[in-house]
């Protein structure tokens, strides 16, 4: 019998001053479509695309437990733009296995990125940013992420518990399957406080603040023969996308 450690779920206006005094906050997944104005059958419409994402063939540990595809764009109030595919980048300071190079990741499926669903998706959460920091334009970068496995077992953040060096991160659920593991854990950036969890509901909102938790989560087992865990991760930064030129 596998047990899980129920999320801290809390009412949406609650979330700003949960975001100041503990850096992240936990939304049920009717808080989104609420949020969003969509209806759960309009993000069921996209976790068919979580079957066709492309082996991560950057893992510095040979592993081939995730797939993922990785698409930018700028939200600006209520204009979300997609900018031409480009690669992702983290310094070292925020990813010690896979910082300082870039990796170009197979783009995001159209019918996804060009539908008023995902649109609306993108201003629902930008608008929580928003709620907490003031810049009218974000710049967005979205990773759909499998983790399987088809080695025995699955690694979500082989980096460990880090930061992503934006302002803020959602982590959406999109589903799991057939596993055990996978248990979200919320630290402070500063400090010994945390805080660890497992999110099990299709489209529940883990919503960060960058600058005051680093995050990881375990890693997954298969209960028989084969398992995954879907999500979705969106990442806000006021001030441009990160780029292997920055000066830090």
């Amino acid at each position: 019998m596998t047990t899980h450690i129920n999320p801290p779920f809390m009412n949406l206006n609650d979330l700003p001053r949960h975001l100041h005094d503990k850096g992240y906050g936990v939304l049920l997944p009717q808080q989104l479509f609420d949020l969003s104005q969509l209806k759960h059958a309009d993000l069921q419409a996209f976790e068919a695309s979580w079957h066709d994402l492309a082996l991560d063939g950057y893992l510095k540990d040979g592993g081939r437990y995730r797939k993922r595809r990785h698409s930018c764009f700028v939200v600006e109030q209520t204009q979300v733009t997609q900018v031409p595919h480009r690669a992702h980048w983290q310094p070292l300071v925020y990813n010690a296995l896979h910082g300082g190079m870039e990796r170009l990741f197979e783009p995001m499926d159209d019918a996804v990125t060009q539908s008023a669903t995902w649109a609306k998706l993108l201003i629902a959460l930008a608008n929580l940013c928003h709620s907490a920091a003031q810049p009218q334009r974000w710049f967005v970068e979205a990773h759909q992420f499998r983790i399987d496995t088809a080695d025995g077992i699955g690694r979500p953040t082989p980096e460990g518990a880090h930061r992503d060096g934006v302002d803020f991160v959602a982590v959406l659920v999109v589903g799991r399957q057939g596993i055990k593991g996978g248990e979200t854990r919320v630290f402070e950036a500063h400090g010994s406080n945390g805080q660890r969890f497992t999110l099990t509901q299709p489209w529940t909102v883990l919503f960060m603040d960058d600058e005051k938790v680093v995050h990881e989560s375990t890693p997954i087992q298969p209960l028989s023969d084969y398992g995954y865990r879907d999500t979705l991760v969106l990442t806000f930064r006021k001030n441009g996308f990160q780029a292997s030129n920055m000066s830090l």
